[in-house]
């Protein structure tokens, strides 16, 4: 196995322990809400589009915090930040188990957007600035991993708690799951870094243009991944005939083995690459999805129940490349000091616009056919592949520093 050659010291790993374990927290709340859907539906007679707004609500709040939450933790200290925003959202997610009305419900999804953008830009800032360039993309695979574990645990929790014993004892259990990591995180230390003063603003991360074609790219790719999320089971349920428990179960093993092996594949590989071709890492995100198209495709038309679960596990296995190398991209065009901004400032366009997917596919879902619905957030995704190439000419022509942002690139000559 390659991924042995990974030189990580201990130190390292203890901050890729504490803070993936915090990201498969926070992604199993997040995704414990999908399979509980048809539940929600039930309880409080909403519609499809209604069920849409609650992954919609969380994305556009966790959108509006991240760019003053990713700035905040580019001046300040790190994990207590990431502390301060895990506490947040175990305490909204404990909430919305107690919800007595849909609208309670909607609020305190809200409210856990919050809490995720004040950890999610300062996590992957902490982990950049800990690791050396040539392993960056790696580093951050190892952190997304806990994100696909957690996501996954989360469908499972959902689909069999919700079976036996309604939906609310989900929302309560993974939110008191994330108090002790929350509290974790505030003995984690910051690496060196650059003076305050060479802080960069938004405004000069929007002048770069591979960075806004990164953002573009990212919107189209977070819009189609957040719509299969969440529609997912539903789908396997009403158009493949599995029952709750099996949609879910079967989704989360497939989901466990392929996204956690893409997710490394795509770290270990794009490190490789970028040792080649300073667009190494672009290339393979690129590339992956426009592998993952036919796959996905061939899982929401076949009627195979075997054909479906395999179509996804390959698609999967390639979309999951996305996750590690997006964040080094992002880290290696921006200096130190912006890297929770410029996360921020990613998280901000990518989350609000790509929050639309789960609406708009319910709004597909009730006007036509949800197999149609899937089918054009399939098609969103290629765009987004396609978009990335994009960004591969901005970095051929202007490098990965672009020459708007050298005066804030002092550390370049020591660090790494």
């Amino acid at each position: 196995m390659p991924f042995r050659k990974i030189p990580f010291t201990l130190a390292q790993a203890r901050l890729l322990a504490v803070l993936a374990l915090i990201n498969f927290v926070n992604f199993a709340d997040r995704q414990v809400l999908n399979p509980l859907l048809p539940l929600l539906r039930q309880h409080f007679g909403v519609s499809d589009t209604w069920l849409g707004s609650l992954p919609m609500v969380l994305l556009v709040v966790l959108a509006i915090a991240s760019i003053p939450s990713g700035y905040l933790a580019d001046r300040f200290n790190e994990p207590k930040i990431i502390a301060a925003g895990v506490l947040f959202w175990s305490l909204a997610a404990i909430s919305s188990g107690l919800a007595p009305t849909f609208f309670f419900l909607f609020v305190a999804r809200g409210f856990v957007g919050i809490g995720e953008a004040a950890y999610a830009p300062a996590a992957q800032s902490l982990i950049s600035d800990s690791f050396s360039r040539r392993n960056r993309a790696m580093a951050q695979s190892v952190f997304a991993s806990g994100m696909i574990l957690g996501g996954v645990s989360g469908l499972a929790l959902g689909g069999i708690m919700g079976a036996r014993h309604g939906w609310q004892h989900a929302f309560i259990i993974v939110g008191v799951l994330g108090i002790l990591p929350g509290l974790s995180a505030l003995k984690l230390k910051e690496p060196p870094r650059r003076p305050r003063s060479e802080a960069v603003s938004p405004k000069e991360l929007l002048r770069v243009p591979a960075f806004v074609a990164m953002i573009a790219a990212g919107i189209c790719i977070t819009f189609s991944g957040v719509s299969f999320v969440v529609w997912g089971i539903d789908y396997a349920m009403n158009y493949k005939n599995f029952s709750l428990k099996e949609a879910a179960l079967s989704l989360a093993i497939i989901a466990l083995l392929s996204s956690v092996l893409g997710a490394l594949s795509g770290g270990y590989f794009a490190d490789r690459l970028q040792r080649r071709l300073k667009y190494g890492r672009i290339l393979v995100i690129a590339c992956a999805f426009l592998v993952a198209t036919p796959f996905l495709l061939l899982a929401i038309q076949s009627d195979e129940k075997w054909i479906v679960l395999s179509g996804f596990f390959v698609a999967m296995y390639f979309m999951s490349w996305y996750h590690g190398p997006t964040t080094a991209v992002l880290h290696d065009l921006t200096p130190q000091r912006a890297h929770a901004t410029a996360i921020g400032v990613y998280m901000f366009a990518t989350q609000l616009l790509g929050a639309l997917g789960p609406l708009l596919i319910g709004r597909i879902s009730d006007i036509s056919d949800l197999q149609i619905g899937l089918q054009a957030a399939t098609a969103v995704m290629v765009f987004g592949a396609l978009l990335l190439l994009l960004v591969i000419h901005f970095v051929r022509r202007d490098g990965l520093h672009h020459p708007r942002l050298a005066a804030f690139r002092a550390e370049d000559k020591a660090a790494h």
